[in-house]
């Protein structure tokens, strides 16, 4: 991995990068906003000036402030997202642990409404050239071929579609600019009065809040892709966004107002391009929805490499595929969405139904990170004052929005949320499975067992196992052992070996941590503590090789073969791992919710990787051992014996 701190400094490429990655989604929606504000409504002075000054006001409180100033400080040693925010607090209350999950399955939901809705609204425009084109085989394969470039790592997407983006911002803001000089009295919407009069006074105003909030739905992948470009990057680039942004919302608002008294069936995002532009304008904005695409699907992969390390989520392949800092690709995760995402196209075919579906499931992500947010400041500034405010504030504003998106609910809002429950449910199996699991853990001290594993390597009576022997522990301390291990040494099968290993992984809170110690118990005996962050990619046989070529270095242990006849050669020893991997046993009694839970995960289980893979062991010298987790014996009746 390289070093956070160039990542993380101001640089052209660094703000290029963040163009491409981050504001696909919250730059794109010029596209739908304003149309979905109008709806069928006839335009209005207070409808118009009332919308402007609610997206100008969303945008400046919410992305601005609570994201872009605020929340981007709570960054865990260069990395983002509402899971990297849970492991800076989780010691303040163990609690916290609930709305990092909603918002963590929130976000994946959401991942999978977004990309249909950007391509989908800037399909549809080519309509204004031909009425009768068939939109959605287009969108199907533009969304394929964006979720094929992911393997390529977002280093490589990001610089491709950073120059575009900076065309697409830099169209966006001419093009408003332009069009303000039909009604330069639209500025007049920054006063927030607009914004009150619509909302308390406008007939059903309020509800159109379920619109303006798709304004702002990219910020909470702002945050989750923080250590893909830097926090100076993002926040300098964001002050060119927004203005571009602001720029095309009033330049649509001065067009709409030429157009008073009248029912638009036309988009004004188009309606404010000049005749001759729109074939370039289309063009551009298609492939700008195309890389909308990028934000949600790379903070996706973030979310869920964070979410594995905190055992919220099943152990799946990760794969890095550059040297880059926070460059993660994960293949499961990328057509789960994939085809979540062609689901939803033919599910609703059309971008104005998917506008009932999209923001639901964002706005509790968005409540979740409040809640995790004021905790955080409560350690940053250690003022209740200050956090009552972020609170009273955000809390006020999201649980509005959340309230005019119920609005939508049976018109496709169900969609998101019914995703959302089932990332939500895998995330409890997981994480409820985890703590039964922890609570059987029977562990015994090693030092009982020193002489019995320095017999067990002296008697050559029993076949040699193997040179080296080395155990997969989860014992935290390095004292001690699960009995499970000592049942495989010296029971199931007895494993003579010259040297015994016992290696344990411990993920810490700070995402590139790289460190080890060893404790030799004795000549036959060592135990090797890896801590590794929450974002490195655990190859354990690599590590281990690692740290047993320095150990040899020093002299502290000698891996020569102890057989004569390939001592004398000074050939290397053979190395075997043991992996022990649970399956639930037959032999249980539990009641019905934990044993749901406990079926569902090893279920679950059947199509993740193996401990073996997971840890990146050599398939070659590992052994996987079966055993069985009995979690409640069930109670046998008494027998009573009878004579023949």
């Amino acid at each position: 991995m390289s070093n956070p701190s160039k990542t993380s400094a101001v640089s052209t490429a660094g703000v290029l990068i963040s163009l491409g990655i981050i504001y696909g989604d919250i730059g794109t929606s010029p596209l739908y906003v304003m149309k979905a504000i109008l709806g069928s409504a006839p335009v209005s002075q207070a409808l118009v000036y009332g919308g402007i000054s609610c997206v100008f006001w969303t945008l400046t409180l919410q992305t601005t402030i609570k994201y872009v100033l605020l929340t981007l400080q709570a960054d865990n040693n260069g990395e983002g997202g509402i899971f990297s925010l849970y492991t800076l607090i989780r010691r303040r209350a163990s609690w916290l642990i609930v709305p990092a999950m909603i918002g963590g399955a929130a976000l994946l939901a959401d991942g999978i409404i977004t990309p249909p809705i950007s391509v989908s609204s800037a399909i549809e425009g080519l309509r204004i050239l031909n009425p009768n084109i068939p939109t959605v085989p287009i969108v199907i394969t533009i969304l394929t071929l964006i979720f094929l470039m992911q393997s390529f790592g977002t280093e490589i997407v990001g610089k491709a579609f950073g120059p575009i983006m900076l065309l697409w911002f830099t169209m966006l803001g001419v093009l408003g600019a332009l069009s303000l000089v039909e009604h330069p009295e639209i500025l007049n919407a920054i006063n927030p009065y607009y914004a009150y009069d619509l909302l308390v006074n406008y007939p059903e105003g309020f509800w159109v809040l379920g619109a303006v909030f798709l304004c702002t739905t990219g910020a909470e992948s702002l945050y989750s892709d923080l250590g893909h470009c830097g926090r100076p990057n993002i926040r300098l680039s964001w002050g060119f966004v927004k203005l571009c942004l602001l720029l095309n919302y009033f330049g649509q608002g001065a067009w709409l107002m030429t157009k008073e008294g009248s029912v638009l069936r036309e988009n004004p995002f188009y309606g404010i391009m000049p005749s001759w532009f729109l074939v370039i304008g289309i063009a551009i904005a298609t492939i700008a929805a195309v890389i909308a695409c990028q934000a949600l699907i790379s903070g996706s992969f973030t979310l869920i490499s964070e979410a594995i390390r905190l055992n919220l989520w099943p152990r799946v392949k990760l794969v890095y595929p550059t040297n880059q800092k926070g460059q993660l690709y994960v293949p499961s995760i990328n057509w789960l969405l994939w085809l979540g995402c062609v689901g939803v196209v033919l599910y609703f075919r059309e971008s104005e139904h998917m506008e009932a579906a999209y923001g639901m499931a964002i706005t509790m992500s968005m409540l979740s990170t409040t809640i995790l947010m004021s905790y955080f400041l409560r350690v940053k500034y250690k003022s209740w004052v200050a956090v009552t405010l972020f609170l009273v504030v955000y809390i006020s504003i999201e649980s509005s929005f959340m309230i005019a998106n119920l609005s939508k609910f049976t018109q496709g809002g169900w969609v998101s949320v019914l995703i959302a429950s089932v990332l939500l449910a895998v995330m409890y199996i997981w994480i409820k499975a985890f703590y039964i699991k922890r609570s059987l853990a029977e562990y015994v001290r090693l030092k009982d067992y020193l002489p019995a594993l320095k017999e067990l390597s002296d008697d050559e009576t029993i076949p040699k196992y193997t040179t080296h022997l080395v155990f997969m522990t989860s014992a935290p301390k390095p004292k001690d052992v699960e009995t499970k291990v000592i049942y495989s040494i010296f029971q199931k099968r007895p494993k003579r070996a010259d040297i015994y290993w016992f290696v344990h992984v411990e993920t810490t809170d700070q995402p590139f941590t790289t460190e080890y110690k060893v404790k030799q118990l004795d000549p036959t005996v060592i135990r090797i503590d890896f801590r590794l962050g929450f974002r490195v990619e655990q190859r354990i046989n690599l590590f281990f090789r690692k740290v047993v070529e320095e150990l040899v270095a020093n002299g502290e242990v000698d891996i020569t073969s102890r057989y004569d006849s390939l001592s004398k050669h000074n050939l290397i020893g053979d190395f075997r791992f043991v992996v022990l991997e649970k399956f639930l046993s037959y032999e249980n009694d539990l009641p019905l919710k934990n044993r749901m839970i406990m079926e569902w995960y090893f279920n679950i289980k059947k199509y993740t990787s193996s401990e073996s893979k997971w840890f990146g062991l050599d398939t070659s010298s590992v052994k996987v051992e079966k055993v069985p987790l009995v979690i409640r014996p069930v109670k046998l009746p008494e027998l009573k014996r009878i004579t023949a």
